[in-house]
């Protein structure tokens, strides 16, 4: 009995702090998106999509209200976007996304997650020419050209459409998300987003020995355990 009692504990714990580490990660964006814009998620858009990917993802609704109370205050913490780029083992590419109130905390506990598993920074600029910046909207879905058409009408400057197994995926410049999911939900009402997001994707794939893999997930294991980080992009071909 002690010791499922303990493996139990365990277990709790380890949900505990995951939670807290997705609670942490929204409350930032939550703040930076109703304190740059107002704390009206009706008027400010990048607050409701955060909103919207907060609740998928199981946020609890105190935790969103609070984030946004404290952006509507006076005062509060001060964060700010930050993004290091890297080189993994095997060759591998990172892109590491940010918020923070203290960049010499941040940068040390990067420097930390790359120098323990022989990784290494890189110089702002030497990563990212290798992916593409873009906005992604994916649906179910087979009317490629009713899509298309929608695009047009609404004046979207789309990078591609691409139909494949039953799904549909936009791609477009960052710019352009809302105007493209503004968009689609007016040309196919109570459509539902698979995905929604602005995000970096490599032009090409890596992938990585059984051994680099290994110290390449254990990278990407103490970035997420990092507070200040909210995402990291990659380039690795993962199993599935």
């Amino acid at each position: 009995m002690g010791r499922i009692f303990e493996k139990r504990k365990e277990s709790i714990f380890k949900t505990a702090a995951q939670k807290s580490k997705l609670y942490s990660k929204y409350g930032k964006q939550l703040y930076m998106a109703a304190k740059n814009g107002v704390p009206d998620p009706d008027a400010n858009p990048t607050l409701r999509s955060v909103i919207e990917r907060a609740k998928r993802d199981n946020v609890a609704s105190h935790v969103i209200e609070k984030a946004i109370q404290k952006a509507a205050g006076a005062g509060g913490e001060d964060f700010q976007p930050a993004r290091y780029e890297g080189f993994g083992p095997g060759g591998s590419l990172l892109i590491v996304d940010c918020l923070t109130d203290n960049n010499t905390r941040t940068i040390s506990d990067i420097r930390s997650c790359f120098s323990k598993t022989g990784a290494k920074l890189a110089a702002n600029g030497s990563v990212v020419m290798s992916f593409d910046h873009l906005a992604v909207l994916s649906f179910n879905g087979d009317d490629e050209e009713k899509v298309i058409e929608a695009m047009f009408a609404a004046d979207v400057a789309v990078e591609e459409v691409e139909s494949e197994g039953g799904t549909i995926t936009i791609f477009a410049p960052p710019a352009e998300f809302y105007k493209a999911k503004t968009a689609l939900l007016e040309a196919f009402p109570g459509l539902e987003l698979q995905v929604q997001e602005i995000t970096f994707l490599p032009q090409t794939s890596k992938t990585l020995s059984a051994e680099d893999l290994v110290v390449f997930e254990k990278l990407q294991g103490m970035l997420n355990d990092c507070d200040d980080v909210q995402e990291i992009y990659h380039n690795v071909e993962l199993p599935s």
